[in-house]
């Protein structure tokens, strides 16, 4: 399939990567997809049918229209105002992006820490919702979507032409995943609403799996286009400042998820590839869990020597020079802005 595409993005099948006994070349074939796609979208659709069945992400869509539908004060009781402001249940238009609050509601999950500190940015605990099987169900995706996110590195390295002991490097920044999951809550946006969904931004970490619900025209993906300039949606602004492009619909594929880059590898590829701006037009309501893929919390990120060489061998590439950071502290400076609490954001 990796040669198909769906409203202008690829669709990569990543079976070969789950069979040991495929054929090399489909392997290399996957991952020069892959690459071919960060190049220009640094978005794509991951076909993950032989690696999950579809019944799983729909039992997990149950289990979140249930906790959404509790009264308040019930979905209240796992509030993150209970643990680090980051762990938790957020209120409608609790998310902030860009100064703006989001139409949404949500859960966020992050990796299990020694010693929980609730009183330390995202070092509390996770709170699970009083429904059943919840907690069992949701604990077994993270851990499928751990080794898809491993397994999706690893293709991505040989894409970008790492030899075996760079990928090993490389590897130890990223398996002790810091990784996010959210579960999200739509209703419909309203038409004089002054904000979004889920307004334009960037991914901070490393890679996205996104399970969409069916609603069509929801998530919008920036492309760039020299001398094309996007038309406002529905009296909504266009979000992408003086750049060239235009907003796609990057509408939901059976046997898929939505796959989308981070922060993180613009800095590992020194800009070669670029994580992309992307919003929420939800005007259904439904829900989606997205799952982030993160390097360690202790990882260093600095530019790869394969990505350098690619550079240096182009230098007609766009590229950009980026200072390494600590994965810790970058992602720390980016989610103390995420919500608003009393007006406040959450570390103020």
């Amino acid at each position: 399939m990796s040669n198909r595409e769906a409203a202008g993005l690829p669709i990569i099948d990543i079976g070969p990567y789950l069979d040991p006994a495929a054929d090399e070349s489909a392997r290399q074939d996957v991952s020069s997809a892959l690459h071919a796609a960060c190049l220009k979208y640094g978005f794509f659709y991951l076909d993950i049918s032989k690696f999950v069945d579809k019944s799983e992400p729909e039992d997990l869509t149950q289990l979140a229209r249930k906790f959404f539908a509790l009264p308040q004060e019930d979905k209240d009781k796992i509030s993150i105002k209970h643990q680090d402001f980051a762990r938790g249940y957020q209120r409608l238009q609790e998310n902030v992006t860009g100064g703006k609050a989001d139409n949404h509601e949500g859960i966020d999950f992050y990796k299990p820490v020694e010693l929980p500190d609730k009183s330390k940015p995202l070092w509390g605990e996770n709170q699970w919702p009083d429904v059943p099987g919840f907690k069992e169900k949701y604990d077994a995706w993270v851990a499928k979507m751990k080794n898809l996110g491993m397994i999706v590195m690893e293709a991505m390295a040989i894409g970008l032409g790492m030899a075996k002991d760079e990928w090993e490097a490389l590897k130890h920044e990223v398996d002790d995943s810091f990784w996010v999951m959210r579960i999200i809550g739509y209703p419909p946006l309203p038409n004089d609403y002054d904000g979004f969904s889920c307004g334009a931004h960037k991914d901070y970490g490393c890679l996205t799996f996104l399970y969409a619900d069916p609603t069509k025209s929801a998530l919008q993906v920036f492309v760039k286009q020299p001398g094309a300039r996007p038309s406002q949606t529905n009296g909504l602004p266009t979000e992408n400042g003086a750049e060239d492009g235009v907003w796609i619909d990057a509408d939901p594929i059976p046997g898929c998820v939505v796959c989308n880059i981070g922060e993180m590898w613009e800095i590992w590829t020194q800009g070669l590839y670029k994580s992309t701006l992307h919003r929420v037009v939800h005007r259904g309501s439904n829900y989606r869990i997205p799952f982030f893929f993160e390097p360690n919390f202790s990882a260093n990120v600095t530019p790869l020597p394969a990505a350098l060489r690619i550079i240096e061998k182009n230098r007609s590439l766009e590229t950009k020079e980026y200072a390494p950071v600590k994965y810790g502290d970058f992602l720390l400076r980016k989610v103390t802005n995420n919500f608003a609490v009393d007006g406040k954001g959450r570390y103020d």
